[in-house]
């Protein structure tokens, strides 16, 4: 092509003209100017498809890690053979040791210490005598052998629920040959459903199971059929239903208790909310209900079978308490609604209808953003500009590495830590976000979104930074979203608006036992027996109270587990840091 090119411009016969020759100049440098241009478009396509293709192969078979080293020689593969490397790693444990990082005993001691195989002393026990063969009783040259002892093993055996009748007698009594005194018996409790057939030790078995281990109600048929009762799954879900009506009154009070707290962190994911044969009519006195009428209808004029529902979690910061609302969509009524009396700061994602809820406040409510969003963003974009996303890169591991060392002071001496070391990261980012090589960066490009992702929420993202009792981001609401992705896995849709409804009951008491590290359970079934006995008082019922008188209730393999994953966590950051501030040679 560019030899037919250069043949098609030596074919052109210079005019002898000046004015011909001025005019054919000026028709060359148009073309060349065009082509210029086509050339630029072409190849500017063809780095955004580059750029298509490294990102579905990121999609496709990188790993899912978003851990990232301001290293440049990160490639390279080191295998700690040589004397520097040896002579490094002994330094660094040191200099680990030297500066105090916070590592519990412990932690130390577990790691040396075997790990028992020894089975649990509190389970039963029974013996069973191994058969001998008649010959090793006898010695064909003694006679009877003598028994001397024994050896013991111990075998931990599985045993199937078992499930029982209880037959409850209430006696009878009348007076004799009076029968205008009639008859007299004591007073009947509340049973969960009519009859009192069911206890409410099957209701939070059915529950738990459900919206804590995930498992749709015809698994839980199999299980039940196992222990010797095949149950309809219409009896189950009746036993959901009745539950749901009986917690209603504590689930609402925890919803007060989340949206009283000063700092609150949202996030939403989506259910299939299968179309009723009969939409409820609306309740004019109701925006929420209003609002899933209009998306029913418009839903069923489509003729779809379905629409996108929302299940959404409020998370209280100060009080470790959670609570879900369910909506017909995503419309910014849900959390207008819910966030009507709320006052305090709100951490979420940058969802425009929080933007509005902001805005309507008054500034009575301040929204936070999430700076793990931010981040995510760049790093998904640092193929395009390895360079300049590195940079901002690093400047957010600079960040995270500050809320590694404000993780266990106080709230007062991590809002003065925020302030004298997160503050000027910040500073710099922002002098960063304004220089040249920043303005330069396209803006139509996946890296120059996320640069105007950070500007265009450049004081909500830095609002953590004004209160040591804010997280720096959203991660812990988005946490609880994965437990509402792994039953929509198992149960695939929610059959009704009632049913949505319900089911946002159970995962506040499920999800906020859970972050209490409670037996589900025997948290459920508890609170089972003292609403249907009359009990009031939800306050004891909340299952941050009710685990202090329940201290048996709380799983403390799983205190114990968190705690030395975030001890692990610390050494490996002040490990890093370290590594960093270590003089070059």
């Amino acid at each position: 092509m560019l030899a037919s090119m250069s043949e098609r411009i030596s074919s052109i016969a210079i005019p002898n003209d000046l004015a011909a020759c001025q005019a054919l100049v000026e028709q060359l440098m148009q073309t060349v100017g065009s082509q210029s241009a086509t050339i630029a478009q072409l190849q500017k396509d063809q780095e955004a498809l580059k750029l298509t293709i490294t990102e579905l192969l990121q999609r496709a078979f990188a790993r899912r890690s978003e851990r990232y080293l301001h290293d440049p020689n990160q490639l390279k593969i080191d295998f700690n053979d040589t004397p520097e490397a040896a002579d490094a790693a002994s330094g660094l444990a040191e200099a680990v040791d030297e500066a105090g990082v916070a590592v519990e005993s412990h932690v130390r001691h577990r790691r040396r210490t075997p790990r028992s195989e020894d089975l649990p002393q509190h389970l039963p026990r029974y013996e069973v005598e191994a058969a001998v063969p008649e010959d090793m009783q006898h010695c064909p040259q003694h006679g009877a052998r003598k028994l001397i002892g024994y050896d013991t093993t111990e075998t931990l055996e599985f045993e199937r629920p078992k499930l029982r009748v209880r037959v409850t007698k209430y006696p009878k009594y009348a007076c004799e040959n009076q029968p205008q005194c009639g008859v007299t018996s004591p007073e009947r409790p509340t049973g969960l459903v009519e009859g009192d057939r069911y206890d409410t030790s099957i209701a939070a078995v059915v529950l738990t199971a459900k919206y804590g281990y995930h498992l749709p109600i015809y698994r839980q048929q199999d299980l039940f059929a196992g222990s010797g009762w095949t149950p309809s799954r219409s009896t189950l879900l009746n036993i959901l239903a009745a539950s749901a009506f009986a917690i209603r009154p504590l689930a609402e009070h925890v919803r007060r208790v989340v949206l009283a707290s000063p700092i609150v962190g949202t996030d939403d994911t989506h259910v299939t909310l299968l179309l009723p044969d009969n939409i409820p009519k609306p309740d004019a006195h109701n925006l929420k209900s209003e609002r899933a009428y209009e998306v029913l209808w418009e839903a069923k004029r489509q003729g779809r079978p379905s629409v996108l529902a929302r299940m959404w979690a409020y998370r209280s910061v100060t009080v470790p308490l959670v609570f879900f609302d369910f909506t017909a969509s995503r419309h910014r009524d849900g959390p207008d609604l819910v966030l009507e009396s709320f006052r305090g700061k709100l951490m979420a994602d940058c969802y425009s209808a929080y933007q509005g809820i902001e805005l309507r406040s008054d500034g009575q409510i301040q929204r936070g953003a999430c700076v793990a969003h931010a981040r995510r963003k760049v790093f998904e974009a640092r193929e395009s500009y390895p360079l300049e996303s590195g940079l901002v890169l690093a400047q957010f591991q600079q960040l995270y590495d500050i809320e590694g060392r404000g993780k266990n002071v106080s709230d007062a001496e991590r809002f003065q830590l925020r302030q004298r070391d997160a503050k000027p990261v910040w500073e710099s980012l922002g002098a960063w976000l304004a220089s040249v090589a920043a303005r330069d960066i396209l803006p139509k490009s996946k890296f120059g979104q996320a640069l105007a992702y950070l500007r265009n929420h450049w004081e909500p993202l830095q609002l953590y930074l004004t209160d040591g009792r804010m997280p720096i981001d959203n991660n812990d609401v988005e946490q609880l979203m994965k437990q509402i992705a792994l039953g929509r896995k198992n149960w695939i849709f929610i059959g009704s608006l009632a049913a949505g409804e319900r089911a946002a009951d159970f995962f506040t008491l499920v999800a906020s036992a859970v972050r209490n590290d409670l037996d589900v359970w025997a948290y459920v079934k508890d609170v089972l027996d003292r609403l249907l006995a009359g009990e009031t008082d939800y306050h004891q019922l909340r299952p941050d109270v009710w685990a202090t008188a329940h201290p048996e209730a709380i799983r403390q393999y799983r205190v114990e587990e968190r705690r030395d994953k975030a001890d692990r966590k610390q050494t490996r950051r002040a490990a890093r840091r370290l590594i960093s501030q270590a003089p070059t040679a």
